[in-house]
């Protein structure tokens, strides 16, 4: 209505738009496109040597795209907006010689952080997360675990309005994934907008709102992980007692199967391939209306790591952790 006044929906905190980077003839990333929402966590998925670092790199402002359009928070970064990121590079680079204390809070200081400020927040965050003991020792004594727990809570300590993790996950034990996967969503809870980059697909998997896929520097998909599992192939899983021939049922009736290893002595075990959603139920039908002696049926739940392959091919994907 005129007159009537209605504030500006919140910039997107990162957009890519046909964003390149080369070197020389090489092409490490090739007209990558995509946004993160706010309030979201977004993962960057795809094999070692894919593209992922040198993205993230761009984003934290330490490369330049060779063409195309970076915006951080509605604009081209600048110093200011770039303060607003929290980084957490892939290559770990913590003073050893530091303590947890004094590294956590020199680096917000760096970022704008009034000192006093800083050296409470660096010890709050150290005793909320079990390193309060640990905070006047020197880096050089701390475990891998614990050093790079550390460094990710000097990436939040100036409360950041944009998280980007580099493979915060390689090299951690699954106690301490498990650590760094809280700490994640607990930023994404208190509003913050989460960014990291992996090669595990379960992280993703477990966590993410939206997810980037890339292989050799190109977007393979961008979208929800329930729609990249739409990509993976669908099956199920049978069992049958005795000898009973299960393939010579169902291929005539159009479904792919084929034989798997049984589970125990006097079985048979199937894989069968399953195009959409009411395959289930025409296979499930079809064997029961054959007398088949079913132990098990199991429809298999699809992974990332299937959908990616379906996507981009095996080569190119990831290996499963």
């Amino acid at each position: 209505r005129p007159g009537s006044m209605h504030p500006s929906p919140p910039a997107m905190p990162l957009v890519l738009d046909q964003v390149d980077k080369r070197y020389g003839s090489r092409v490490a990333v090739d007209g990558l496109s995509f946004t993160v929402p706010a309030g979201s966590i977004c993962g960057i998925l795809g094999p070692n040597g894919a593209g992922k670092s040198t993205t993230m790199r761009m984003i934290a402002g330490i490369l330049a795209p060779s063409a195309g359009r970076l915006d951080l928070f509605g604009a081209p970064p600048t110093r200011a907006s770039l303060r607003r990121m929290g980084y957490l590079p892939e290559e770990r680079g913590l003073y050893r010689a530091m303590t947890p204390l004094g590294a956590i809070t020199y680096l917000a200081r760096l970022r704008g952080t009034p000192a006093a400020v800083a050296r409470g927040r660096a010890m709050a965050a150290l005793e909320a997360h079990g390193l309060g003991g640990f905070a006047r020792k020197r880096i050089k004594t701390l475990s891998k675990g614990m050093a790079q727990k550390v460094q990710i809570l000097a990436a939040l300590a100036h409360e950041p309005d944009l998280i980007v993790f580099d493979e915060p996950f390689s090299g951690l034990d699954p106690v301490n994934q498990g650590s760094v996967e809280a700490l994640i969503r607990a930023a994404a809870a208190a509003g913050k907008t989460v960014l990291f980059s992996t090669h595990v697909m379960e992280h993703a998997e477990r966590m993410c709102d939206r997810i980037v896929l890339i292989a050799q520097g190109q977007k393979a998909f961008v979208g929800t992980v329930q729609e990249a599992l739409g990509h993976a192939p669908r099956r199920a899983i049978l069992e049958t007692e005795g000898a009973f021939d299960l393939a010579a049922v169902l291929v005539p009736q159009g479904f792919r199967v084929s034989a798997e290893a049984a589970s125990g002595p006097g079985q048979r075990r199937w894989r069968v391939e399953l195009n959409t959603p009411s395959d289930t139920r025409r296979l499930l039908g079809a064997a029961v209306a054959a007398g088949a002696p079913l132990s098990l049926f199991e429809p298999t739940r699809a992974t990332l790591h299937e959908a990616f392959v379906a996507l981009v091919g095996e080569r190119a994907a990831p290996r499963p952790s």
